[in-house]
């Protein structure tokens, strides 16, 4: 049976930091809908109504979009160890870019990452636990460094061109409020 909250409680907040992988969901007002997987040592709840997520350079940054359109966000956790749960966080988000006043002082909370794009700055709105029974159990084999090493082989340069030449625009074509970066 689903129940609902309006904060992330503190059962709710160490099942989180026990997971390896979430999930991020977003949405404009019309277009894909865009649900993505997220890792690595990512994200830091805040308080019981606030939580930040350190997005990673990726091939594509459908979130940054849809937030300009619309700041609702939903993250996922599934657990798939011994205890069968799902978790939700529903809420809205604003998108902190480097060069930002907020962007030092969020991004201390994390190990510095040279693929760091954007942090989430997520103002949580309910949060909803469900069963989880019919998610798999499976075992943690570890992070990929793989997003790491293509970060680093670009370099300090070539990162922000990889922004300029990818991460511009959505899957639809809307822009993602990537500012302009020194290459």
């Amino acid at each position: 049976m689903a129940r609902q909250f309006n904060q992330i409680t503190d059962d709710q907040k160490a099942f989180v930091e026990a997971q390896h992988i979430f999930f991020t969901g977003s949405a404009a007002s019309d277009g894909r809908v865009n649900v993505s997987p997220k890792g690595q040592d990512s994200m830091r709840i805040l308080s019981p109504n606030r939580l930040i997520w350190l997005n990673l350079t990726g091939s594509g940054n459908e979130t940054a979009g849809h937030l300009l359109e619309h700041p609702r966000m939903t993250l996922m956790w599934c657990s798939f160890e011994t205890r069968p749960l799902i978790y939700r966080i529903y809420g809205t988000a604003r998108t902190i870019h480097m060069g930002d006043p907020d962007w030092d002082a969020l991004y201390a909370h994390f190990p510095p990452n040279i693929g760091a794009r954007q942090i989430y700055d997520v103002a949580v709105e309910m949060t909803q636990t469900s069963c989880g029974y019919a998610v798999p159990f499976m075992d943690f084999a570890g992070d990929r460094d793989t997003l790491d090493r293509s970060m680093e082989a670009k370099g300090d340069n070539g990162v922000p061109r990889y922004w300029m030449e990818q991460n511009t625009t959505t899957l639809d074509g809307k822009p993602t409020g990537m500012p302009e970066q020194a290459v």
